[in-house]
């Protein structure tokens, strides 16, 4: 299995637009962080978690030639905000492109998106299969996925476990179920926004306390606030095999090892 993470932000991004704090004014490559997203790809199969404002940016920065399917984790805008630009992949592939996603995530997309769904579309539209996410295993191509539900304050949010990979992002909340689910991942993914605590997502020492918990090989921390601190810094405190992870972090997965790049 081959990890990209190819965004690690929050919905502002990073650096945050006319802020002048030492995050987003610092010349460290660590700290330009796009929107939150991920590819993986293993054997024949291509998936992306996530399609935020930033995802044509994302597909043409690594050269993503295709793409089977978008899985959402929640609805909101700096998630699916790109989804529009799937249509350069309906025309590469010629077919329509699957998104997976919860049923309330299903409605808020067909709504925000509703050229999309008509029954007289307009020509270029994007051409969207809605699949659904319920709490079942389900497999994309080669890939078999297991859905990982949380909470973002109120709003039910879904991570996914590959494997010997779990990825969960906006959460702030994760019931001992849940947790079980992703222990013996040899690599996680999880949010954490900044140090102070927040009421939606997980703050630093949060995120590490559930990683120490799992006792992954790799712990990375992704959507990442300018509140954090610069990249440098911060990576500097976190206890062994925790990291912050960056845009463009590669990671590929092999039964032996781990390579991280």
């Amino acid at each position: 299995m081959e990890i990209v993470i190819l965004g690690t932000g929050t919905s502002q991004g990073v650096p945050v637009i006319a802020c002048e704090c030492r995050t987003c004014r610092s010349p460290d490559p660590h700290d330009k962080r796009l929107r939150t997203s991920a590819w993986i790809r293993q054997g024949g199969t291509s998936i992306v978690i996530d399609a935020g404002p930033d995802f044509r940016q994302q597909m043409i920065r690594h050269g993503v030639r295709s793409l089977d399917a978008v899985l959402i984790t929640h609805a909101h805008k700096d998630h699916t905000g790109g989804l529009d630009d799937v249509r350069a992949f309906n025309w590469v592939q010629r077919r329509p492109m699957d998104i997976y996603a919860r049923e309330s995530d299903r409605q808020a997309i067909m709504r925000e998106f509703p050229y999309a769904f008509g029954k007289n579309k307009y020509p270029g539209a994007p051409d969207i299969r809605l699949r659904e996410i319920d709490r079942s295993p389900f497999r994309i191509g080669e890939m078999l996925l297991t859905p990982i539900e949380a909470m973002h304050r109120d709003m039910p949010v879904v991570g996914f476990r590959m494997g010997d990979f779990s990825y969960l992002t906006d959460a702030n909340a994760l019931e001992a179920e849940q947790l079980e689910k992703m222990k013996g991942s040899r690599v996680v993914v999880i949010n954490a926004l900044r140090q102070e605590k927040h009421h939606s997502h997980f703050s630093l020492s949060e995120a590490v306390d559930i990683l120490q918990l799992l006792r992954p090989e790799w712990g990375f921390l992704t959507h990442i606030s300018h509140q954090m601190g610069p990249s440098r810094e911060v990576g500097g405190t976190l206890p062994p095999g925790v990291f912050l992870a960056y845009d463009g972090l590669k990671i590929n997965l092999n039964p032996s090892q781990v390579e991280v790049v």
